[in-house]
């Protein structure tokens, strides 16, 4: 066996296919490895991969079209045929030589990694899972052009077949759609399952979507294993032809090639019918296919029955989506799952919502009522605007699921006022998104058409501020808060004069430091020393964040007095005791201690309960930055902020047992290069590696042309 890898991987090496094959697959490689990873900082090499997978469609062919088609044109198998060598060993040997080609490329997308962490955290996980995804895609993809080329003397026709084979699987799960889509008899459902067994392209996304699944790593073993089996019956029914040796030969390839087939099919059904937690693992760094531990123990602890039904044919279900829906129903009896064909049962939704809801789209049923949820608000799309298109960004699928589930099981929801009027910060829709998934009603309160803050307030949101307040406005506020109303104040950093806004902090004993906080120590801010990592303390509004980081930027630090008997005062945020408070910040960018600074450490973040009768008391959180809840904040430290907003108003809505998971982002950061890093690696990647392997390829090839 080991003669004939030699002498096939020397001919590959001898001659301009193995060259080109290197220098297709390098040179599109390195656009992509240069677009996604080095110019825009994708944390993961599996884009790269899932971009140039269809290349195999081209370079496959040409790489197997000639192992076995021209040694049977030229007659020159004979000499193998009836050598003292088991035609496994033959087929093997040969097709051993065609995946170490195929290696090598592998191998030198494989060592970008270690590189690539030096620039940010990096998704290792998912790209390695992608890359022995793409490797198996790879070898399965050599095992059927070298069964193809056993088949026919012409390279053309071994090539073509190769290459409708391959095509055939990488559309097939597009076409399986379509047809599940057009067809709703038994007929389409049985015809979309048996074509799914030969969706290559899918079981690859599997593995680069960071689901690390057994069942399609299996998939490609065992088909490139049955394929393997296969040439080697086309094999040897030559062989015994040429030794004379042709009894009941046909009888023997077919059973064979059919106990083969019976054994792959039942592995790969097999595997379908073990629990997901043991073949399948999620390798995303953020844990995006991860029940959270508050997931798991809430649903585990369910004592009423509740359904949800996926408005959708089971055959085009959403894989991510599904993947959810069964870790919960697996944690408790009382979940229940049920697929809804639109097609064939169109008045179904008539129960639970007037509007039609989309294709995937869920309903929850419980014992206190429904929820519909749309399928577009499972995924999260932000807009790109340097294309002017959304991009999908982050996976809420278990967040909006687990909300919906205890909303069934609630009387009534709280409501929060949003105060409007003083130029507030307006929400953005995923923190508004966060108070319904808290279960929190919300509207907005615009203080002059009103007389008083409606009794029906569990809390009031007063976001960052521009403008000041009146009078009869901090008087509206206060007389809330004096009956034992909530709130949750964010304060504007500002040199202009806000008696108004003061008056509501001073309420609370809270007054602003002058100045804007500076971090002199270099774990406790990130890229500017105002864009703030602070300390974040173990209590009842920190819990969700426990373990992680908050980002605070442009925050004032919060003053107040110990001693008063009636405010009870404890701080979630804290700064270092290397930060101080400087004015006129933006003067020069200077960053040094002037002499009119004050040290720290500063509260930033500050949770205060005042008894306001017997047995009253008004809450309150005052966190001093007016960008700590948004999105772009939230990105830096994914999902932290959201955890935190969503657990500060919770306890204002005296609901401190809820539960809620902020969105899932895809991306867990960018990586970041210098301009000269770009330039050297994108020369390389693109240019000298492919060009090289043409040249190298060239020269041997025309130095054996002279000989």
């Amino acid at each position: 066996m080991m003669a004939i890898y030699k002498r096939e991987l020397k001919s590959f090496f001898h001659s301009f296919v193995g060259w080109l094959f290197l220098a297709a697959t390098l040179f599109m490689m390195g656009i992509y490895f240069t677009v996604y990873n080095i110019m825009s900082g994708y944390p993961t090499i599996s884009y790269v991969l899932q971009s140039i997978v269809f290349l195999f469609i081209l370079t496959i062919p040409i790489l197997t079209m000639r192992v076995l088609s021209e040694d049977r044109k030229y007659r020159t198998d004979q000499l193998i045929l009836t050598a003292p060598v088991s035609v496994g060993r033959i087929v093997l040997g040969k097709y051993l030589a065609l995946v170490t080609v195929l290696a090598i490329p592998a191998v030198i997308i494989g060592l970008t990694p270690p590189f690539l962490m030096r620039a940010g955290a990096f998704q290792t996980g998912i790209s390695y899972a992608s890359l022995a995804g793409f490797f198996l895609y790879g070898c399965l993809g050599l095992a059927i052009g070298l069964f193809l080329s056993s088949l026919t003397e012409s390279v053309v026709i071994a090539a073509v077949l190769t290459l409708i084979v391959l095509f055939s699987g990488y559309i097939m799960a597009g076409l399986c759609s379509m047809i599940s889509s057009a067809g709703t008899g038994v007929f389409a459902e049985s015809l979309s399952k048996v074509l799914y067994c030969f969706d290559m392209i899918g079981r690859f996304d599997a593995l680069s979507n960071g689901y690390f699944q057994v069942e399609s790593m299996a998939y490609f073993v065992t088909l490139t294993v049955f394929v393997l089996f296969c040439t080697t019956q086309s094999i040897q029914k030559r062989r015994y032809s040429v030794s004379g040796k042709g009894i009941r030969l046909g009888t023997y390839s077919v059973m064979g090639i059919v106990a083969a087939a019976v054994v792959t099919i039942l592995i790969n059904l097999g595997l379908n019918y073990v629990p997901d937690r043991y073949t399948a693992f999620d390798v995303t760094a953020n844990k995006l296919y991860t029940l959270t531990e508050d997931t798991k123990e809430m649903i585990g602890s369910l004592q009423e029955d509740v359904t949800i039904y996926v408005l959708a044919d089971e055959a085009a279900k959403d894989e991510d989506l599904d993947k959810t829906l069964q870790q919960l129903k697996n944690l408790s009896g009382h979940v229940t799952v049920s697929y809804v064909d639109p097609l064939a049962n169109p008045k179904f939704y008539y129960n639970y919502t007037e509007e039609e809801p989309v294709n995937n789209s869920l309903i929850v049923e419980g014992s206190k009522g429904s929820v519909v949820i749309s399928y577009d608000d499972i995924y999260q799309y932000d807009m790109n605007y340097s294309s002017y298109q959304y991009t999908l960004t982050g996976y809420d699928g278990e967040g909006q699921i687990l909300s919906a589930i205890s909303r069934v099981m609630m009387e009534e929801q709280p409501k929060l006022y949003l105060i409007m009027g003083h130029d507030e910060l307006a929400f953005e829709e995923s923190f508004l998104n966060m108070l319904e998934k808290e279960n929190l009603a919300y509207e907005n309160l615009n203080l002059n058409t009103v007389d008083e803050v409606p009794e029906d307030a569990q809390g009031i949101i007063i976001n960052a501020p521009a403008g000041d307040y009146s009078e009869e406005d901090v008087d509206k506020i206060l007389r809330y808060l004096e009956q034992g109303g909530n709130a949750l104040i964010a304060p504007v950093w500002t040199d202009s004069e806000m008696q108004g806004f003061a008056r509501i902090l001073d309420y609370y004993g809270v007054s602003l430091v002058d100045g804007l906080i500076i971090e002199e120590d270099r774990e406790h801010y990130y890229q500017i020393p105002y864009w703030l990592f602070p300390e974040v303390e173990d209590t009842d509004v920190t819990q969700r964040v426990s373990g992680g980081a908050v980002f605070v930027p442009y925050a004032s630090g919060l003053m107040y007095e110990e001693d008063e008997d009636d405010l009870l005062y404890t701080p979630f945020l804290m700064t270092s005791s290397d930060a101080f408070s400087k004015q006129d910040i933006f003067d020069g960018e200077d960053y040094s201690r002037s002499t009119d600074a004050v040290d720290g450490p500063f509260v930033i973040g500050l949770s205060i309960e005042k008894a306001v009768g017997e047995g009253t008391v008004s809450k309150a959180a005052i966190v001093s930055s007016e960008q700590i809840f948004t999105s772009a904040a939230d990105k830096v430290v994914p999902g932290y902020n959201m955890k935190l907003f969503g657990s500060i108003v919770s306890s204002l809505a005296e609901r401190e047992s809820s539960v809620s998971v902020p969105v899932k982002y895809f991306d867990i950061g960018y990586l970041t290069f210098t301009a000269r890093t770009v330039y050297v690696v994108g020369f390389v990647s693109i240019i000298v590696l492919p060009l090289g392997c043409l040249l190298i390829g060239l020269v041997i090839w025309l130095r054996r042309r002279r000989l």
